[in-house]
């Protein structure tokens, strides 16, 4: 029987066939051996390197950068993962070779709750982001854009304001009362009203933490049913309709007015309203679908802003009375500061500077994704091969900081370094073409939120609880949050 299965023609290309299939497996693992790849840590079969990123993976992998080197490369499951530590190792992948590594990885529930994709943000490199980022930047971020929501921001501010004067004294939660007044901003300028209640709250809540959650089929795909089995896919599912019913209506409702009106008419528009309009005109040829615009408005309204600057005040009297006496000056006896007035409030821009350095809002930055071969400080790195940047690490750096775990602001006073994405020591918002674009929007809802409650306001603990002992804690998701709130007392100033 062998003796027949060797004299077969069969036997004869089916070995060699075996031959070639060897061979070319053993030449792609030599090559593979060949290449010079950055240093890594111990890894696990299937598993990789997951079991070492814990409930903080910003600290964790700084811990192992410790070890490894600013630059490393780590496995989530079978995906390789570049891991950038250092300012040097930041600049190669966000300018030097930023067009390299300008796509994002496929992640499966940002797919689900952004139409496939199609926001900004996750969307893959190509034409259709370049468009995207087009429409981003002429017609929605702009700086006539964001000065034309100058009153808006005045508004929503003096609102607050009025509603903590009117506490008379009580107990005042301020994580609620900046969710709102981010919400109501952002609603305004981006939907042409606001939208309140717990609902849209809770769907709110929902969404960011399904973003910020880990997918196992992500790294380990033959294991996705895990995320299947434990209900994470249903929930985005459910998550993603509730935000497209709501929205499908929203646009409805433009949509309609607009039949009404003759929208150029209009001088207070809003984004679904720009939108509208350069889906009609259609000046780049580009097709614009009703998802696409439903995508760019719900990264919009997502947007949050971040208040761990109040809590680092009230730990901090010194910086307290430093910049109640800045903003005491600037407004020379009016009833609020405005935003003309944020210009000459260097020392409340330093405090801002300081804090997201301490507490970087997306600490690994989003993820991206390398489309070819490139070497890298040295080092060979695939096409295919994620890369993140540890911006948290970046901004505790001893080698980089003197004293990085203190407050203090006056190390922005007499310096040009800031958090616009062209100084690498700093990247709270990101850079290079993936870069935030909508930082200007951000910042300025901070910095008049903040001049106006410390001018306006001196701010105790309650129950006596002294400003050192306030929980400085976080909660790591996609974008950080302070695990508890943060109730004070507010005693006007004047």
């Amino acid at each position: 029987m062998f003796s027949f299965l060797q004299n077969s023609p069969f036997f004869y290309y089916s070995c060699i066939v075996l031959i070639i299939l060897i061979s070319f497996k053993w030449i792609s693992t030599l090559s593979r051996t060949n290449k010079n790849l950055p240093p890594s840590p111990p890894r696990l079969p299937i598993i990789g390197n997951l079991h070492q990123l814990g409930l903080n993976p910003h600290r964790s992998l700084e811990a192992l950068s410790k070890k490894h080197g600013p630059l490393m490369l780590i496995h989530l499951g079978n995906v390789p993962m570049l891991v950038a530590s250092s300012p040097e190792a930041a600049k190669e992948i966000l300018k030097t070779h930023d067009l390299k590594f300008a796509s994002r990885p496929k992640l499966r529930i940002p797919d689900i709750l952004l139409y496939g994709s199609n926001d900004i943000t996750f969307s893959p490199y190509g034409e259709y982001w370049r468009q995207l980022k087009s429409i981003a930047v002429v017609h929605l971020l702009n700086n006539t854009r964001v000065q034309s929501f100058e009153q808006v921001r005045e508004k929503e501010v003096a609102l607050m304001i009025d509603k903590i004067k009117n506490s008379c004294g009580s107990l005042v939660d301020l994580n609620e009362l900046f969710f709102w007044l981010t919400n109501n901003i952002v609603c305004m300028a981006s939907l042409g009203r606001k939208y309140g209640g717990s609902t849209f709250a809770d769907i709110m809540d929902r969404f960011m933490h399904l973003l910020s959650g880990f997918n196992v089929g992500d790294y380990i795909p033959w294991l996705a049913w895990i995320d299947r089995l434990s209900g994470l896919e249903e929930k985005a599912h459910k998550v993603a309709k509730e935000f497209d019913d709501f929205l499908e209506c929203v646009v409805e409702e433009h949509v309609h007015k607009r039949t009404e009106m003759d929208a150029q008419c209009r001088e207070d528009q809003d984004l679904v309203d720009t939108l509208l309009d350069v889906q009609r005109d259609n000046a780049t040829g580009f097709t614009f679908h009703r998802d696409v615009i439903k995508a760019l408005i719900l990264v919009r309204v997502l947007f949050s802003s971040f208040n761990f600057e109040i809590k680092k005040l009230i730990r901090h009297p010194r910086v307290m009375e430093k910049v109640q006496q800045e903003v005491t000056e600037t407004a020379q006896g009016r009833s609020m500061i405005l935003e003309r007035d944020l210009e000459k409030m260097h020392y409340l821009k330093a405090i801002i500077k300081e804090t997201l350095r301490l507490h970087t809002p997306v600490p690994l930055l989003v993820p991206r994704e390398s489309t070819q071969d490139v070497e890298l400080m040295g080092y060979d790195i695939p096409a295919g091969t994620q890369a993140i940047v540890n911006a948290w690490a970046i901004g505790r750096d001893p080698t980089l900081w003197e004293e990085p775990q203190e407050f203090r602001p006056e190390r922005f006073l007499n310096t040009s370094t800031d958090y616009k994405g062209l100084h690498f020591e700093l990247l709270p918002f990101g850079g290079g073409r993936r870069g935030c674009p909508g930082i200007q929007f951000a910042i300025v809802i901070i910095e008049l939120a903040l001049a106006n409650v410390i001018y306006k306001f001196d701010l105790a603990l309650p129950d006596g609880v002294k400003g050192k002992d306030l929980d400085m804690s976080e909660k790591y998701g996609l974008v950080v949050h302070k695990k508890s709130p943060l109730i004070v007392v507010a005693t006007s100033r004047f």
